[in-house]
């Protein structure tokens, strides 16, 4: 039904199927782990779509993988680097993670910049540009021209979708940001949890051999780790047990 109409609802399913909608839910969230779906607020929808899940849908998805995932960044993340941080929910964690460091921080996220601004140790500097309410971040060029001022250590970047085909993202604007983001670091990294692996969004920004790792949680589906580490990129992620 997802194929013929490219979009549905967890009622209209419901109705159709005659069954709860929490039925309804469990069977999208398979689907969404298999990698043929994308949930939505409300439904479903193909995987290849334009569709973007807002920042506070971000915030409530998977906040265990993303605790891992900022835990396993910071262990990355030494006194005296300099670091970006993209915007997103994920980048957020590995922020939260970073108390005590002594570092400086680059970022175009005002929530990561606000989660750091009482760390004394931590200089942040932030980014202009257009303000993305879809994900609090600032993109667009006048970001990318700040961006370009600086060469960094580390960055740290989310993503939408990672297959063998490279790394993606819903939004032009964003993806442009990215790429600048990609060319000003040493090392850079891609941060997201496991169900982004298998998906592919509207705007590739990255190929794999462009980036240093991705670091994952410990739920990742271990054909996607030997097919990427195949390909030449390395995944970090914690080992289950």
């Amino acid at each position: 039904m997802i194929k013929n109409i490219k979009s549905i609802t967890v009622s209209e399913l419901a109705r159709t199927f005659n069954v709860s909608e929490s039925t309804i839910r469990r069977d999208l969230q398979f689907l969404e782990d298999k990698g043929y779906i994308q949930r939505t607020h409300g439904g479903a929808i193909l995987q290849h779509s334009y569709y973007e899940p807002t920042y506070s849908e971000k915030e409530s998805k998977e906040a265990a993988s993303k605790h891992e995932i900022g835990k396993l960044a910071a262990e990355l993340i030494k006194d005296g680097d300099t670091v970006l941080l993209d915007s997103g929910t994920t980048t957020l964690s590995v922020a939260k993670n970073l108390k005590g460091k002594k570092i400086t921080v680059v970022t175009n996220s005002p929530v990561i910049a606000m989660e750091l601004f009482s760390e004394k140790e931590i200089e942040v500097i932030m980014v202009g540009g257009i303000f993305r309410k879809e994900t609090a971040a600032l993109v667009g060029p006048i970001a990318e021209k700040n961006l370009k001022e600086f060469n960094v250590d580390k960055a740290f970047i989310g993503a939408n979708g990672i297959d063998l085909n490279g790394v993606t993202t819903p939004n032009i604007i964003e993806a442009a940001t990215k790429k600048v983001m990609l060319k000003i670091s040493s090392q850079p990294y891609i941060v997201a949890d496991h169900s982004k692996f298998g998906i592919s969004a509207f705007v590739k920004f990255a190929s794999l051999s462009d980036i240093a790792a991705i670091i994952t949680d410990r739920n990742v589906d271990l054909k996607w780790v030997s097919s990427i580490e195949e390909a030449g990129t390395e995944i970090i992620y914690p080992q289950k047990g």
